[in-house]
């Protein structure tokens, strides 16, 4: 099967989801945009090097990685760089990690292209959830185990405090994904228990998640953030807890 996409007349920016980090969990259609239309690609810090191989030598570059308090660009210059490069006649790709619309500042990026009257498409892309949670062997949602599954972020702008909705959170019958928590883990892991979900729950960390070098630290809600202090994992870190974590095959 071949499918095929026409290049849209400049300027157009196509804000597209790369997913967790493989490359072969890359959408046809983002890989098309990348390798046959874009003239330009604005990158993340999260785009693996394995996706950034299939960009042809020809298309031009700007990494605008961002990761907790060091940024390359703001979210501000990316704004501004998508609107630049759009005027100057380009088809833009802004490729970020994950799917967009998904912790990921897509609809930022979005709202500040309608502002400009900057004609745009959103790709969506396999979220860091779903990938990491697939390659330990979990799965989301599972009868008897968990009716329903939330994604929380665990990452506030600067000098403001993590304030969810802990006793919401704290549901045994829910699977929750914390998205940029691993700096403020025990924090999180404090209110949780607080708010009566059990210690035991299961819990794991997953750095670098779907890529080579993705690592894991299987423990429980109570025991989470010491173990992963210990295994040393570093941002991107996604964390899962909920019963259906003692499923996987990988927590040997």
């Amino acid at each position: 099967m071949i499918i095929k996409y026409s290049k849209p007349d400049a300027p157009f920016v196509y804000i597209v989801g790369a997913g967790p980090g493989d490359a072969g969990l890359l959408t046809v259609k983002a890989f098309r945009l990348i390798s046959d239309i874009a003239d330009i690609v604005i990158y993340d810090r999260l785009i693996s090097e394995e996706i950034l191989n299939l960009i042809p030598d020809s298309v031009e570059r700007i990494y605008a990685g961002k990761s907790c308090r060091k940024h390359v660009m703001t979210q501000d210059e990316i704004n501004a760089a998508l609107v630049a490069e759009a005027n100057k006649g380009k088809v833009v790709v802004r490729l970020k990690g994950g799917d967009p619309f998904i912790f990921g500042r897509g609809g930022e990026e979005a709202e500040y292209l309608i502002q400009h009257d900057i004609p745009f498409e959103v790709v969506p892309g396999v979220n860091a959830a779903d990938g990491c949670s697939a390659y330990c062997g979990i799965p989301l949602t599972h009868r008897g185990l968990a009716t329903g599954v939330r994604f929380v972020t665990g990452h506030k702008q600067k000098g403001e405090e993590v304030n969810l909705d802990w006793k919401g959170l704290a549901c045994p019958d829910t699977t929750l994904v914390l998205y940029m928590g691993l700096t403020n883990l025990d924090k999180i892991t404090d209110k949780l228990i607080g708010n009566g979900l059990d210690k035991d729950t299961p819990a794991v960390a997953i750095q670098e998640g779907t890529t080579k070098n993705q690592r894991s630290c299987f423990s429980t809600l109570e025991n989470i953030y010491k173990d992963a202090c210990e295994m040393d994992l570093k941002p991107p870190t996604l964390v899962i807890v909920g019963k259906v974590v003692g499923l996987s095959q990988n927590n040997a």
